[in-house]
């Protein structure tokens, strides 16, 4: 919001009869809030749709361009995997899209479509791993992380924990954090085929089964560090460091940690209206930054 200092005075002049002198009140200042202008209404304002980890701050911009409480939006997004947001944009159902990172199979899709994409990184944020509160382990490395996915790495005790099985979670191919696992970790790397209790269908679940599923304690996960540390926390899951650093804002925002990812602005270049346009400039702006940063993400500039 921008701020416009008022300032109200009333200076008094008494003159005191027979001293010859002046009264001076101070001046009293005082900071009022003025709402942004709005930028679009609710006619004009685009189809948007998010990644779940980006739903609360797709709210925070739509409020912000609307100048409404976010209590006045009625907006819903997919709560499914990154791929349906994907298609939903594909297909002409909405205009743009925030979302994790592009699976080379919604590529394909779009390809098949004829549909030329606009993909453009918005925000940053760290691809974190967590564990049980209860086990020991609070750091791993890159290679560590590798081996265990990859599972040539099977026991905590490989790794300074207990003895203990491992049990490796991941997310069903075409959601954001599986993409981001493929692209971001295992690299040229091949990941083992979990079994079926291990791939767990939702971003919630995965944290969940961290938490309380029966051998909890030797569970391993991934996710984002704004789902993890803001959306979906759990008192019973903590983040690791990987390669001894601790993912945090300030982290990121200095890239110190190692694992970096984005979140994506998207729309398809072939049809994009005046609105979805104005939209997106308006994102990258420093009114879009500023709110970006009050909803606890770390904007990117544009490229």
């Amino acid at each position: 919001m921008k701020k416009v200092l008022i300032i109200i005075g009333t200076i008094l002049l008494a003159l005191g009869i027979g001293f010859g002198c002046f009264k001076f009140y101070q001046f009293e200042t005082r900071e009022i809030e003025v709402e942004n202008e709005a930028i679009f209404t609710k006619d004009n304002y685009p189809r948007v749709d998010a990644s779940l980890a980006i739903h609360p701050l797709v709210d925070a911009i739509a409020a912000d361009f609307l100048n409404v409480g976010e209590d006045e939006l009625d907006y819903n997004y997919t709560t499914t995997r990154s791929s349906d947001v994907y298609h939903n944009l594909i297909d002409g159902n909405v205009d743009v899209i925030f979302a994790a990172e592009i699976s080379e199979e919604d590529k394909k899709y779009a390809e098949e479509k004829g549909v030329e994409l606009e993909i453009i990184p918005a925000t940053s944020s760290a691809f974190v791993f967590i564990n049980n509160k209860d086990n020991k382990v609070d750091d791993l490395s890159l290679e560590q992380i590798q081996k265990i996915y990859s599972g040539e790495i099977t026991n905590w005790k490989e790794v300074g924990g207990d003895d203990e099985e491992i049990l490796a979670y991941q997310r069903p191919t075409g959601s954001g954090s599986q993409t981001a696992m493929l692209s971001l970790v295992m690299k040229d790397k091949d990941i083992k085929t979990p079994v079926v209790t291990q791939v767990v269908q939702e971003m919630g679940a995965l944290i969940d089964a961290v938490a309380s599923y029966e051998n909890s304690k030797q569970a391993l996960g991934y996710s984002y560090f704004y789902y993890v540390n803001t959306m979906y926390k759990n008192e019973n899951v903590k983040m690791l460091k990987v390669d001894g650093v601790m993912p945090s804002i300030k982290t990121i925002k200095n890239n110190e940690y190692p694992i970096y990812t984005n979140g994506f602005i998207v729309y398809r270049k072939n049809d994009a209206s005046e609105d979805t346009l104005k939209w997106v400039d308006e994102v990258f702006s420093n009114r879009g930054a500023k709110v970006i940063e009050d909803a606890g993400y770390v904007p990117c500039e544009r490229k």
